[in-house]
């Protein structure tokens, strides 16, 4: 075998471990590292409830872009339609009684509204319409 060859499996190795670490949230147990401020003690976990997992990631979005007038593409976001339309919903509302009763206020019905949707959207352990949803 020669050394002009395609470099094989170790090549991809690096790359892969590091997008594992990416995708999955892994950080140092206790850090304040992932979306909306989570905490959960170690590296992200799939027995995370959906309806909490909503919440947590359409929180941090709808924090992130309060200021902003676009929402962005949910598919960056890792959001599916359903909880886009959440964030849509939260956003608004959010929008409004920022509006009304300043920023703290604000932020405490962005959590409020996004913990209470998910709920409603997964309140069967899954999405009601669907993968997509």
């Amino acid at each position: 075998m020669g050394t002009g060859g395609a470099p094989g499996w170790r090549a991809a190795l690096g790359p892969a471990l590091l997008i594992c670490a990416l995708v999955t949230g892994c950080g140092a147990p206790g850090t304040d590292d992932g979306p909306a401020g989570s905490r959960t003690g170690g590296p992200a976990s799939s027995a995370e409830p959906p309806e909490a997992l909503c919440a947590r990631i359409v929180s941090y979005w709808s924090l992130r872009t309060l200021d902003e007038d676009g929402y962005g593409d949910y598919q960056s976001m890792g959001l599916s339609n359903g909880q886009y339309d959440i964030l849509r919903e939260v956003l608004d509302a959010a929008r409004a009684k920022e509006r009304r009763a300043g920023r703290t206020a604000a932020e405490r019905l962005v959590g409020e509204e996004a913990r209470a949707r998910c709920a409603k959207l997964y309140r069967d352990g899954n999405s009601t319409e669907g993968p997509w949803s």
